[in-house]
């Protein structure tokens, strides 16, 4: 029933750190059951490749590893960091049962 235990998560048919290039060109990470320093790792290594802005995406009870990535990033990693928005939302997720259920959603981008 919980996005964690019914793999119902973001990104879980593909691997849980995904790296995609949205519509804009954007580069996206999807926040998901690793550890905080692999997506740290992940918007580091999107930097380095020449990334203007990273957004990272997560929702449910991984909004705060989202959250933990871009602080870490910005304080520790790359200094020179500015969050440039925070988008939050609701989207609705079907359960198992097939009732409807919503889930907190936020996007963080990170831009040099």
């Amino acid at each position: 029933m919980t996005e964690e235990k019914g793999g119902k998560e973001a990104g879980s048919a593909k691997s849980e750190l995904d790296t995609d290039p949205g519509r804009d060109g954007n580069n996206c990470i999807l926040v998901g059951n690793k550890n905080v320093m692999s997506y740290v790792l992940a918007c580091v290594t999107l930097f380095n490749k020449g990334a203007a802005e990273v957004v990272i995406k997560a929702r449910g009870r991984l909004i705060s590893r989202a959250v933990d990535v871009a602080e870490i990033t910005r304080n520790r990693f790359i200094e020179d960091l500015s969050v440039k928005s925070i988008d939050i939302g609701t989207t609705t997720v079907q359960t198992d049962k097939g009732s409807d259920l919503n889930v907190s959603t936020i996007d963080i981008t990170l831009a040099k």
